[in-house]
Order: structure tokens, then sequence, then C-alpha cells
């Protein structure tokens, strides 16, 4: 195809043109079931009834109307975000990039005010936190970031899992003003830290005065079983980025934060013309009114459960495996060997699945699946790794 679309993906060759809850159809009428939801957006599932009926009837009443105006769907989302997230105050943006870039606003915002003139946050290796400027120096990987420096200072990198290097850390750079860390890591491969890492960086954070934000783009929104991943561990961040399934398709992203943090952007200081508008806003007030009333959490913790036991049971032995781990729906299985293949190879089974760091197959299904996808997500998973390696 002569496509004039700039040369930034390399998609596999299928083109959907409807879906229905876990389902995918392509041009050709064929059925596929998608493990991925859209890198962990269509977390309700594809065209959901309730979620087309408020997007059509919203679109027929009112887009857009700029930050100008008090947005009362606006109100209403924050008040519901503050709710499941625990925290004080919430910004909208279109994505979890600018999501990112807010808490970053934040962190610098807050370090001025305590009179550090480089005011430094602390991320973690392997982390990815998005491709704008500031979210792509904060991620890890040399891939993503080579050819677009010089890139923003700022960022002081740690072993992810290991609060020692951050306490050293504490003890040599003196502007430090927060740590930003993925409670599970995503594009690194569903990498789980160690019980109670998430605690013992609240500590060091309460210790050092410093600010403790979580990415929670991927992790958050019931995908493992909670609202958000850090609640496993009963701890709470002063900021908090989310995105991806709030609109279940439809762009938008939030930074939520607490206490004097959710206080330092004052009019001026940040915005986002099209964040938040009254479609949006609806959507995912919908969303999230539909997760609690499935107990969309509930389902996920579950069908996570079941599915990490059937890849142990079937793959735990198996030399190609290096390591199958997760929480809810939320998987990685982690090959010995290059696994990028194997996104044509589930495709031809009528299976879509993701590659990361290449070796890893990454699966975040929607969170409405049931026990006869999941296991058709797991017969097609073991067998491409079992015939196809």
């Amino acid at each position: 195809m002569n496509s004039k679309l700039m040369n930034t993906y390399a998609p596999l060759p299928v083109a959907f043109v409807r879906g229905e809850g876990a389902w995918l159809w392509d041009e050709d009428g064929n059925r596929y079931l998608d493990a991925i939801s859209g890198l962990g957006v269509c977390a309700l599932g594809h065209a959901h009834p309730k979620v087309a009926e408020v997007i059509a009837d919203q679109a027929g009443r009112l887009i857009h109307t700029g930050n100008l105006v008090q947005i009362p769907w606006q109100e209403k989302l924050a008040e519901l975000v503050a709710d499941v997230s625990g925290l004080d105050r919430v910004f909208f943006g279109n994505s979890g990039a600018e999501a990112i870039e807010c808490a970053f606003k934040i962190s610098r915002v807050a370090g001025h005010q305590r009179g550090f003139a480089n005011p430094g946050v602390i991320v973690m290796e392997h982390g990815f936190h998005g491709r704008t400027m500031a979210a792509l120096s904060a991620t890890a990987s040399r891939k993503v970031r080579a050819g677009f420096e010089p890139l923003v200072s700022g960022f002081v990198r740690a072993p992810f899992g290991d609060t020692g290097v951050i306490r050293k850390i504490a003890t040599s750079a003196n502007e430090i003003t927060a740590v930003l860390v993925e409670p599970i890591q995503g594009e690194a491969g569903i990498r789980v830290p160690p019980p109670g890492y998430l605690c013992e960086l609240r500590e060091i954070c309460d210790e050092n005065g410093w600010l403790l934000m979580f990415d929670e783009i991927q992790s958050g929104l019931c995908r493992t079983g909670e609202w958000y991943a850090h609640q496993h561990e009963n701890v709470k961040p002063d900021v908090l980025t989310t995105a991806k399934a709030l609109g279940n398709g439809l762009p938008i992203g939030a930074c939520a934060a607490r206490g004097a943090a959710a206080e330092v952007l004052t009019p001026g200081r940040h915005g986002s013309t099209f964040g938040g508008n009254p479609l949006v806003s609806r959507t995912a007030c919908a969303v999230l009114d539909i997760m609690r009333e499935e107990n969309l959490c509930g389902r996920a913790a579950a069908s996570g459960d079941m599915l990490l036991n059937a890849f142990r049971r079937r793959l735990g032995a198996d030399e190609r495996v290096q390591d199958i781990r997760g929480k809810g729906l939320m998987i990685g299985i982690e090959l010995n060997a290059d696994a990028n293949h194997l996104r044509q190879r589930a495709l031809e089974q009528r299976v879509l699945l993701n590659v990361t760091q290449d070796r890893v197959i990454r699966l975040l299904p929607p969170l409405i699946i049931d026990e006869d996808q999941a296991g058709q997500i797991v017969d097609v998973v073991c067998s491409l790794i079992e015939n196809s390696l």
C-alpha cells in the first residue's frame, strides 16, 4: 500500500472494521480474539453498548467548549477519579504522556518552592513513560531516546525494585524532588517488583520530603485486580497518572494529586485545549461506572489467576520459557529467544497479541473476557511457544 502516513509504526497486515466485546472482525469477515485490547485501552471490550450510547448522545448535544468555561461532566469525572484513587484534585489532558508531563511540572514547581535551582526526579531502569520530550527523557530505553538529543535534564536512574540504591541517592543528590515509578512495569515486559517495594519507597519519600509519583497509565483501572496496582500494597502516592482504559478508546489522560502537590498548579501554569471536554469526560464517567457496576476489579483478578495458573501448568517446565509473571490481566511470558515473529503466527491463529522487549509475550486482554476466551488465549499462546520456537 502506498501510504501517506509517516513511517512510525510497523503494523500487522490486517485492518479491523468492527468489534464486539473481546472480538474483532477484519475486512473479509474473519473473527479475531483480542488479547491486547488496543494496548490496554479497550478494557470494557469493543463497542460496549452503554459506552456507545453515551458517546452518541453526548455528540448530539455538545462535544467541545474549551476550559474557559465550566464543564460539569469534567467536574463529575474529577470526583470519580478522586474517589477511586483516594487523591484530591485532577487535571485532564488527552493521553498518558500528557499526564506524565503534568506530573513533571508539579514536581518542578514543588522543587522550586523548596528553593531548588535544578529539581530532579528519580526514575527507574527499564521504565517507560511516553514519547513527548520530557516523558522520553525519563524513559530508560536508549533505543527509544536515540536521535532526540538534547534530552530534558533532571532525571536520575535507579534499578527497579531496589530501594537501597535510592537511599544512597538520597545521601548524595541534594535537589531531588520526586520519585517516579510504574508499580508494574508494562513496556519492560510486565516486571513486578518485590513485595513491600512501594511501601518502602513511600517511607523514603516521607523521610526526604520527596513526592512519590506512580505511573499507572497501563496498570491502572482494574487491570491488576484493584483500581490501581499500588493499592495491592495499601500505599498512597502524592501524584498519580492514569489514561488508557479511562476513555475505553476515546483519548483522555489524567494526573491526580493530593495535599500540597494538588495545589501547585494555578491558572496560567498549565492547560490543555481539548483536555476534559464534555464528550470524553461524560464517556469516562460511564466507563468508571461500568467498571464498578460489573465488578471488573474482581473479574480481572479471577481471570488473571486462571490465566497465570494455566500458563504455569503448561509452560512452567518448558526450557524455552524463562519466566511467567503478572498481576490480574497484565501478564508477561518471557522466552529465551526472540519472540517477535509470534505476533504474525498468532494473527494466523486469529488471536491478536503483543511482544515487548523482543522476548516477552505481553497479554492485556479486555477485562470482560470469559472463561472460554481465556482458554483460547492459553491454547494459542502455548501452542505457538511449543511449535514455533
